[in-house]
């Protein structure tokens, strides 16, 4: 007798489970894995809206974004090698290399491709119209991304705006 009683309720569940799956209520596997090189983890102060447009920006271009809010960014820049003249309001870390400021995920897309012998890349301070920085106008203020040498030395790695 209970188990007749069970039978209707277990028919039940398996109704919802196939009503479920038809309509999309479970989430099918990606059919390619996510490329790991393509995992950043990006350290940001909480109340930045620039950071989290850049965050956004490497979401879009294909990245998986760790976000760590922290209160004082200097250690991070320090622990990675960012030189003091080169930093900006966020700073990330990217297949071994640091990502330091509004850097486009094309540029860190070739750093990984090609592999440098590199601490990273870096645009120093908040350029207009760099990810994360764009004006409704669409202006780009001329900027370099820097890409950052083993020495801490720097040469430009790419150049946008004018």
């Amino acid at each position: 007798m209970t188990t007749m009683k069970r039978r209707p309720g277990l028919r039940l569940a398996t109704a919802a489970v196939v009503v479920a799956l038809l309509a999309g209520g479970c989430s099918r596997a990606p059919e390619t894995a996510p490329d790991p090189a393509l995992h950043a983890v990006v350290y940001k102060t909480e109340s930045c809206g620039c950071c989290g447009s850049w965050v956004t920006h490497l979401e879009k271009a294909g990245f998986a974004v760790e976000v760590h809010n922290v209160d004082n960014l200097g250690p991070t820049k320090e622990r990675v090698g960012v030189p003091v003249a080169m930093g900006s309001c966020h700073t990330a870390e990217v297949g071994g290399y640091f990502v330091e400021g509004h850097v486009p995920a094309d540029d860190i897309k070739r750093l990984l491709r090609e592999r440098p012998s590199a601490r990273g890349l870096t645009v120093p301070a908040m350029p207009v119209g760099s990810p994360g920085m764009e004006v409704p106008s669409g202006h780009v203020d001329p900027y370099d991304v820097f890409l950052v040498a083993p020495d801490g030395s720097t040469s430009v790695y790419a150049h946008y705006g004018d």
